[in-house]
């Protein structure tokens, strides 16, 4: 049984340090033209009315027109609720990090700035946590406590992480989560397969970002001689020779590749791209890619 540790005071002092960053950030998702966010073109049918003459005939209802013996017309209601949806990956692979930070603490904080930002917008939240398995979940909810709910999630640590990764079902989960279109963060470093499939049926009918967490560590290695590597998610073991001018080269044109195909795959399915380094401040790199969606 994983040992959760709850720090609300630290998730009290980290909301508020955050939160003027949320404010600006919130602006710029409003403006983030994208399918389905803040632009209230969502409908609900809420009932019909009496036919009268100039209506649309399009609109009317036929099978209640059949059934009362005259014509009755479909009335809708506009529905603006935005429904935004975190997909965070604990992973073991997210654990690691080179410069003092991991790319899980890298992935929590955006994770958190986003969701202060869209509770700032009065959106309905819901996320999905998960490591070897599905380890939180909840549908979206509108609402400062649901807000607050999922930063506490976001912020626990634990001492027993699940080995392996279940991305594939946690995109398939979310797809059940949502009741109507929604905005979709996918915050992970995609180093596990057999996502592909969950990932395009998800951007099909949303909005989907894909905020691959990346750290230095992935395109270059220190020159240190022949280590040993152990794959954080199977355990299997690899010596590689660090030092090794060609090895550095196929390391890093490995990469370049595994990012090449990733970014191309998520336009490919209407998806919505972006890197953020352990290195980078995760407010700016954010603010930035919503700044120049609103451009476009």
């Amino acid at each position: 049984m994983a040992k959760i540790i709850k720090d609300h005071n630290t998730l009290a002092q980290k909301a508020s340090k955050l939160h003027i960053s949320a404010v600006t950030l919130a602006e710029n998702m409003k403006n983030g033209n994208f399918k389905s966010i803040y632009k209230g073109q969502g409908i609900e049918f809420s009932g019909v009315r009496d036919y009268f003459p100039g209506d649309n005939v399009r609109a009317i209802d036929w099978n209640v027109t059949a059934r009362m013996g005259r014509p009755f017309i479909k009335q809708y209601e506009e529905d603006r609720e935005i429904q935004v949806l975190f997909i965070l990956d604990r992973s073991a692979s997210m654990t690691l990090g080179s410069n003092g930070k991991s790319k899980l603490e890298t992935a929590s904080e955006a994770a958190a700035l986003l969701v202060l930002a869209a509770e700032q917008n009065s959106s309905a939240l819901g996320a999905v946590l998960f490591d070897g398995k599905i380890q939180f979940s909840c549908s979206p909810k509108p609402g400062r406590e649901q807000a607050m709910m999922i930063l506490s999630h976001l912020t626990e640590t634990t001492n027993d992480v699940i080995v392996g990764s279940v991305l594939s079902n946690a995109l398939a989960g979310a797809q059940k989560l949502l009741k109507k279109k929604s905005l979709i963060f996918v915050l992970s470093d995609f180093r596990t397969t057999g996502w592909e499939d969950s990932f395009a049926r998800l951007a099909l009918k949303n909005d989907v970002i894909a905020l691959r967490i990346t750290d230095p560590i992935d395109s270059e290695l220190p020159k240190i001689g022949t280590v040993t590597f152990v794959d954080s998610e199977s355990g299997a073991r690899k010596l590689f020779p660090t030092s090794s001018n060609s090895f550095a080269e196929k390391w890093f044109e490995d990469n370049r590749y595994r990012l090449d195909s990733w970014n191309e795959f998520c336009i490919r399915h209407g998806a919505y791209p972006l890197m953020l380094s352990t290195t980078e401040d995760s407010a700016l790199v954010l603010s930035r890619f919503f700044a120049k969606r609103g451009r476009k």
